[in-house]
Formats: structure tokens, C-alpha cells, sequence
């Protein structure tokens, strides 16, 4: 059997790759080793960024219903908490929403594009040659081979692609025992309560997050400690004893619908690519989880590799397009490492750490700072290096500003112009003509001529599929110049015009 591109991983990461794939007319296989969609969320929140993504494929409704909008974020566990609604964002907003859920929309997204999705799917071997990958695939008791133009790994921190592609994981191991239990809390009153309610004692942290009634999320973390047996099942006695080390409570439990381990392992794989096998997601990083934020990251993964892999396989890509993912993607990576790791060390309870904590709460009453740390933790601080020239445009890079326009056909924000998947031409008045950039590029990018509502900082911006601008005419461009960086724009991210003019 032959595919496009296989999938290894039917998380959301791996089904919103996927999801982009189809989008571009591309096949795609979904292996996923599990029988069904996972019913446990380790993750419980969508950042800003992931949001703005959501809303350029049309999606953003569906994930708002019936789930609470946080305007706020914590960094450290440390108040002030952060104000989100300062970002200059249309989403400016945490939503709160279990993984599992999350799981379930993209997926339906993703089987609506036609997504082939293969649930009790094992990947046991693989080997690539030149010309394609071919896996060795594991179905209860039989086996087969399944072969593809490129195979991503989206199949987590343990990720079996990128042991057998021989990818080197390096970082730092575990210095903390971290235990979850989504449990019944027979006495609720004996621990902290509230969004998430948080207790930093002298032996640990403690945090507890009501889930659906009765259930509440419990999660102890024991600095200095690590766990005996990482892959052990964990009991509900051993909770009941950790909480009691970290708070000196004794607090009754039961029912107990997921228990879980974990420690904060960091670590970064070396490279995302080798050869036609690509990682994201977990499978490229791990990292203490504060926040979301790996499943933030994997998602907007996938999201940048998407239309770049879909235009390998189609045949227009630019030469070096797909190594972009690792070049954009590797450095927000690592400043998510970076940002963890950060914030565990502040909550670390040894008693010198207080006064850093006290300092940090003073820095977070400032606006300048704040904002800062908001945009840190919400991804919309992230702004790719195109070209040393990019750096003079503030745009350029950056995720596409919130325009309010007015097109012909009535849509009235940038977001709803992206929903095609296909690159994207805002022209703002009359400084170009669109006819006449429609030639060569016409069914990879598509030409909108608005009016803006407001005065726009602009006369034009270039949109990648992905959201980022790659390039921007000024408000004092000269025609001519304009054109010439245009079209050089044009033929970096989307490749040589077509001979016929059709694009």
C-alpha cells in the first residue's frame, strides 16, 4: 500500500498534520497505536496563538462551545496573574477546554477532509530510502507494510519514529516526582480550591482543579525526589502519601478515574528531519508541564509544517521550504524549554527561592512586564527570522495583525481569508493591480482587494498559509519597488510562476 504522507501519532498533533494535508489535496494515513481516543486530558487549556490558528481554518467556534474564556494566565504560580487581555490578539484569552476534547474536534476536522485515521495501528520498524519511507505496521496479531513519500513522528516524548529514525534526544533528566490523579476528594475543604487552587509548601507543590463533578484534578510535585519506577503504575495510596508529605493533610481518596507520573525531563531532539521522516510535537520536545504549553507548541507544529509538507509532495515547494520547519520551529522550542524550566525553578520551596518570588510578584505589577511574560507564555511573542533584511519591516515574520477590512464577498477579518489553506495577497486600496499578480502563483495564493475600516499601517501584506507574513508594503512603497520585492517574495514561499499562468 502507497500514501502520501503516513502519520504516526493520532494525538492532536498528529490529526491537525493531518487535517493540513488534506487541506492541500494531499493523502494522509493516521497510524495510532491506542484503540480509541484517549478519555484522560493531561492538558486543559488552548493558548492565544493556537486559537488565531483555529480561527484562520474556521474551527474556533466549535472549540469556544461550551468552554470557559480565562483572561488570565499564571506564570509560577506567582500573583499578579497574568492579563492576557492586553495582547494584541483577537483572542486575547486562555480557553480552558480537556485535551480529550480537543482530540475529538480535530479529529472530526480532520476525517471531514477526508483524513484516513487508523486507530490499534502499531509502528514496529521503518527504514527510507531516496525516494520514499516504508513502515512496518502492527495490527493486532498481523503485520504490514505501508509506504509513503514522508513519515512524520507525532507519536510523543517515547516517540518509537524517532528512536528508529536514530534522531539523538539530548537534554537534562528528571529532578522532581510528579504525581496526577483525577480522584474523588472526600474532603474537599483540606485542600486549596479556585482556577487552578494552588499550595507551595516546604516539601513541594500541590495543585487541585475541579473536573467534572466529583471528579477533581490532583497534582503533587516533590522536588529532589525521583520516582523509583518511572513506567510503575501509581496507586491511590501513593497519592494519598505524597499529598500528605506536601501538605501534612491526610485527605481521603477514591474513585479513581486516571492516575499518572511523571517528572521534568527536558529535552530537545537534535533535529527534526532526517531525510523524508519528520517529528513534532512531543516527539521533537518534552518539558515539565505548566500551562499547556507542550501541547500548544505541538499544535502550532503542525500547523507550520503542514503547508510546507504538503507542498513537497505536490511538487512546487521551493528549493529549502521544508527545511524552514526545523529552522522556524527548533528556537520556540527551545525558549518553551527554556520558560519551564524557568518557572519550576521559581516554584521550587526551598526557602531561598522565596525572596526571588517576592521580587517576581513586584516585576509582574508592572505593565511592561507583564505584558511580556503574557506574550511569553501565550506563543504570540513568536516572530520568525526570514532574512537579516526582514528585521527593519515589524511585520514581516510576525502572525498576520487583526485588520478589519471590507471585501467584495463580505468577509470583514484577516482570519476568514485563510480558510482555503493557500497562501494569501491583502491588498488594501489601489497601489496594485490584482489581475496582474494573478498570473503564475494564482492557485497557490490567492488575491483579496480590500477596503481597510480603519487606517491601516500597510498597503499590502503576503500571507504564508500558516498565518505569518513574508512580506509587506509600506504606506510610502513606490510601485515599482513594490512589485520587485512582491514578486521575489512570491517565488521564496511559493515557488516559480507556472509557465501557463494558471498557477
Amino acid at each position: 500500500m502507497a500514501v502520501d504522507v503516513v502519520v504516526v501519532g493520532g494525538g492532536p498533533v498528529g490529526l491537525l498534520l493531518a487535517a493540513e494535508l488534506r487541506l492541500a489535496g494531499v493523502g494522509a494515513v493516521v497510524l495510532e497505536k491506542r484503540p480509541d481516543i484517549n478519555p484522560h486530558s493531561r492538558a486543559f487549556r488552548l493558548q492565544p496563538r493556537t486559537l488565531e490558528i483555529l480561527d484562520a481554518r474556521g474551527l474556533l467556534d466549535r472549540f469556544r462551545k461550551d468552554n470557559l474564556m480565562w483572561p488570565s494566565a499564571h506564570f509560577a504560580g506567582i500573583k499578579p496573574l497574568l492579563n492576557l487581555a492586553g495582547l494584541e490578539s483577537e483572542h486575547p484569552y486562555s480557553l480552558l477546554i480537556p485535551q480529550a476534547r480537543t482530540e475529538r474536534l480535530i479529529e472530526a476536522h480532520a476525517r471531514e477532509l477526508g483524513a484516513e485515521i487508523r486507530r490499534g495501528h502499531e509502528v514496529v520498524d521503518l527504514r527510507q530510502d531516496d525516494d520514499t519511507v516504508t513502515v512496518q505496521v502492527r495490527e493486532g496479531d498481523t503485520e504490514y507494510e505501508l509506504r509513503a513519500d514522508f513519515l512524520v513522528g507525532c507519536d510523543g516524548g517515547g516517540s518509537t519514529v524517532r528512536k528508529l529514525a536514530g534522531i539523538e534526544f539530548p537534554g537534562t533528566g528528571g529532578s522532581v516526582a510528579a504525581l496526577l490523579g483525577d480522584v474523588t476528594i472526600v474532603e474537599p475543604e483540606k485542600l486549596p480550591s479556585g482556577v487552578p487552587g494552588t499550595m507551595r509548601t516546604a516539601n513541594g507543590l500541590l495543585m487541585a482543579v475541579a473536573l467534572e463533578a466529583p471528579t477533581t484534578r490532583v497534582l503533587t510535585t516533590e522536588f529532589g525526589r525521583e520516582h523509583a519506577d518511572r513506567t510503575a503504575p501509581v496507586t491511590l495510596d501513593e497519592l494519598r502519601e505524597s499529598i500528605l508529605r506536601v501538605t501534612g493533610q491526610e485527605v481521603r481518596l477514591r474513585d479513581p478515574q486516571w492516575l499518572s507520573r511523571f517528572t521534568d525531563a527536558t529535552r530537545l531532539a537534535e533535529k527534526y528531519r532526517s531525510g523524508r521522516i519528520l517529528l513534532a510535537g512531543d516527539a521533537a520536545h518534552v518539558h515539565f508541564p505548566i500551562g499547556a504549553q507542550g501541547l500548544n507548541l505541538g499544535l502550532q507544529d503542525a500547523m507550520n509544517l503542514g503547508w510546507k509538507l504538503a507542498a513537497e509532495v505536490n511538487g512546487w515547494a521551493p528549493k529549502g521550504l521544508l527545511d524552514t520547519y526545523a529552522r522556524e520551529r527548533q528556537p520556540v522550542a527551545r525558549a518553551v524549554l527554556r520558560e519551564t524550566q524557568a518557572q519550576l525553578a521559581l516554584m521550587n520551596p526551598d526557602e531561598r527561592i522565596n525572596p526571588l518570588r517576592e521580587l517576581f510578584g513586584q516585576l509582574l505589577a508592572l505593565d511592561a512586564v507583564n505584558l511580556f511574560l503574557s506574550r511569553l507564555v501565550s506563543g504570540t511573542d513568536v516572530r520568525y527570522a526570514f532574512d537579516p533584511a526582514d528585521e527593519a519591516d515589524p511585520l514581516v515574520g510576525g502572525y498576520a495583525p487583526a485588520i478589519a477590512i471590507r471585501t467584495a464577498d463580505g468577509r470583514g477579518r484577516v482570519a476568514e481569508l485563510l480558510r482555503s489553506g493557500r497562501g494569501v495577497l491583502l491588498v488594501l486600496g489601489d497601489l496594485l493591480e490584482a489581475s496582474a499578480l494573478q498570473g503564475g502563483w494564482a492557485r497557490r495564493v490567492e488575491v483579496v482587494t480590500a477596503d481597510p475600516v480603519d487606517k491601516p499601517e500597510v498597503k499590502a501584506l503576503l500571507l504564508r498559509p500558516d498565518g505569518h507574513v513574508v512580506w509587506a508594503a509600506p504606506l510610502d512603497a513606490v510601485q515599482e519597488e513594490t512589485r520587485t520585492g512582491l514578486r521575489q517574495a512570491l517565488t521564496t514561499w511559493f515557488g516559480a510562476p507556472d509557465e501557463d499562468g494558471r498557477g
